[in-house]
């Protein structure tokens, strides 16, 4: 009689697991346990905390469909892990890998562990489309360039989805799961994400066109699902498919998550360090009152104003609201890209280290194939342009509800008699602009240009 133990981690349902299906099919006997690393948890945004809570009570209720349970301890799974294997009797643990510097050293610490008491160790990747090592350069190392790794991705093999084996499924002893005080903010578990993966599938032709709109629906809401495995990228790609002109710009993001997945799996370090060293010399401004200003949205820009309050009131953002906020943080304050990233990371529901972390290296300039350091959205631009009838604007910054469309991207603008007419007081009801963004582009331009100058000399770019 075999037993295995099945470690989640980020893979919360037992559809297209491949540690659950390979433990099912290999052993007699399955368990499956979860750890609570306190200081994990609280890392996280209270929207983040709920919507994890809430993944774990769908994941418990798979199992106990199953005939089993989850087994939930509470401490550092360096220690419990193998604790739980020895004291179970199981002769084997498997679990789905991860990319971050955290999880890899811990991983290793938990595989040491297993080994040196003779129990098996059977490590997959659940999280990935394709896994890392995959999409390689001649030379053995990921891409750099992302339509290079694209093109290599698209091209591998759909393996199908994997199913699990007849093991029978155990319930050991644990502890309850901590109590929601909240619902969170958008329904949690496997059931919760295959049905917003259907309801994406109707609109995703569309998705092309309508993506950078915050003011229409048409993203796929999915990245919760992703960042916390209750759906497998793999049946998201194999929903959604490449038939159309859509649908494969959906699958194509999908690319983007697994590259920098990869990327960071070779270099976890890029959470700290700008891929492109010449950029670790930039002149950031040490500026906390602006830095305050842009966190709780009060820079009198308004999309800017209204990405930040809807963070901070939802636990997510659109992703071009994203890009908008990044550059205006990075580019407009001049300030560096890593007090951005850490922020998104505590607040967002879906904030994950590799996507995050690389994401905001791809606003700075910073990162592989990454935006050119001279690109700088222009806010007003960029709100007039995804935002038109200023939608979105009136939803996050209600005080500019009045605000004629005209001037309600660049309120500073209007006349007098209009912003009074609207109830607005630049200053008063609403912040005046914190920066001049024609002003804080050369400033920007300047410090760029100066560290890429000075690395050359250095012989560092």
């Amino acid at each position: 009689m075999s037993r295995a133990l099945v470690w989640f981690r980020r893979d919360l349902t037992l559809a297209d697991n491949p540690a659950w299906a390979a433990a099912t099919a290999e052993h007699d006997e399955v368990s499956a346990v979860y750890v609570l690393e306190p200081g994990l948890r609280a890392s996280g945004s209270e929207f983040r905390q709920r919507f994890h809570l809430g993944c774990l009570v769908s994941l418990a209720e798979e199992l106990r469909a199953a005939g089993g349970d989850l087994t939930v301890v509470t401490g550092d799974a360096r220690a419990e892990i193998p604790r739980l294997a020895r004291e179970h009797g199981a002769n084997s643990v498997s679990w789905n890998d991860d990319v971050t510097a955290r999880a890899q050293q811990r991983d290793g610490s938990v595989a040491d562990a297993l080994a040196a008491e003779g129990i098996g160790i059977d490590r997959h990747w659940g999280t990935l489309v394709a896994a890392p090592g995959s999409v390689l350069t001649a030379a053995g190392s990921v891409p750099r360039v992302f339509t290079r790794f694209y093109e290599k991705w698209a091209e591998l093999p759909d393996e199908g989805e994997v199913a699990a084996g007849g093991a029978r499924v155990l319930a050991l002893p644990g502890e309850p799961l901590p109590a929601l005080d909240a619902d969170p903010p958008i329904p949690a578990g496997a059931a919760a994400a295959r049905a917003r993966l259907a309801a994406f599938g109707e609109r995703a032709d569309g998705y092309p066109d309508e993506r950078d709109r915050p003011d229409l629906d048409a993203t796929s809401h999915l990245s919760a699902d992703l960042r916390f495995g209750t759906i497998s990228p793999r049946v998201v790609a194999r929903t959604i498919g490449r038939t159309t002109k859509g649908r494969a710009a959906v699958v194509r993001q999908l690319a983007w998550r697994d590259w920098y997945a990869h990327l960071f799996s070779e270099r976890p370090d890029l959470v700290d360090r700008c891929q492109q060293p010449a950029y670790e010399q930039i002149d950031w401004r040490d500026d906390p009152e602006g830095l305050a200003a842009w966190q709780e949205g009060r820079t009198g820009y308004p999309i800017v104003d209204a990405g930040m309050r809807e963070l901070a009131t939802t636990g997510w953002m659109h992703n071009r609201v994203r890009m908008i906020v990044a550059s205006f943080l990075v580019k407009d304050l001049l300030i560096d890209w890593r007090h951005g990233e850490r922020h998104f990371r505590r607040l967002l529901i879906d904030g994950d280290v590799a996507q995050n972390a690389g994401n905001w290296q791809w606003c700075a300039g910073t990162g592989p194939d990454a935006a050119p350091y001279f690109r700088i959205f222009n806010p007003i631009t960029q709100s007039k342009k995804f935002d038109p009838d200023g939608v979105y604007l009136r939803r996050f910054v209600p005080e500019l509800a009045a605000v004629p469309d005209r001037w309600i991207h660049a309120p500073w603008e209007a006349p007098p008699l209009d912003l009074a007419g609207a109830g607005v007081v630049l200053g008063d009801t609403y912040p005046a602009p914190i920066v001049d963004h024609s002003m804080a582009r050369e400033r920007t331009l300047a410090a760029y240009s100066a560290a890429r100058a000075a690395a050359e000399a250095e012989g560092r770019d």
